[in-house]
């Protein structure tokens, strides 16, 4: 009888525990990481990308509309003259993001996930040119400067508001509140 009412006081536990929304995770589980009052990016070491973000419910988000490319020269007399190649243009692009997030007290380690729009590239057969994109991404984020590896979409489309864009960017950015965004 002693062995039986154990047996009920210890499945009552367990089942009550596990309504309460307790779970029985290893030490260094991506579970306990989640809990964290950090942000934590999960993925494979050697990817140039993160397979997912956790955001703690204490950070906020800042989310940027698509941004294209910085017109390099109104006189130029093509597409890449004027904006560059995809590669030119998603440096443009970023270094816009950078900039835009220092005025706010914010950086690129912020950026926790990127949509990339990249349309057809004339000058490489009407495909759009992802290498250059993955080649500009490679110099502000998973670096030295900037460990950061965000979580990534990156999206072929037909075009964009203008053929002379080749690429656009929507970031989202997760911050811990310290106050008011600058």
């Amino acid at each position: 009888m002693k062995k039986f009412m154990k047996s009920i006081i210890t499945t009552s536990i367990l089942g009550i525990s596990l309504i309460a929304g307790f779970t029985f995770t290893s030490a260094g589980s991506e579970k306990d990481e989640m809990e964290s009052d950090k942000v934590t990016f999960f993925g494979s070491p050697t990817s140039a990308i993160s397979n997912s973000v956790a955001v703690p419910q204490s950070y906020d988000r800042l989310l940027f509309s698509g941004t294209v490319a910085p017109l390099l020269n109104k006189d130029g007399k093509s597409t890449y003259e004027r904006y560059g190649n995809t590669e030119k243009q998603a440096i443009g692009i970023l270094a816009k993001l950078k900039a835009d997030l220092k005025t706010k007290g914010l950086s690129l380690a912020d950026v926790t996930y990127l949509r990339v729009y990249v349309a057809p590239d004339p000058n490489k057969g009407d495909k759009p040119d992802y290498q250059g994109w993955f080649d500009a991404y490679a110099l502000f984020f998973n670096t030295k400067e900037n460990p950061v590896k965000t979580a990534r979409s990156t999206v072929g489309v037909q075009s964009l508001v203008s053929p002379d864009y080749l690429i656009e960017i929507e970031a989202e950015v997760a911050y811990k509140n310290k106050g008011k965004l600058k």
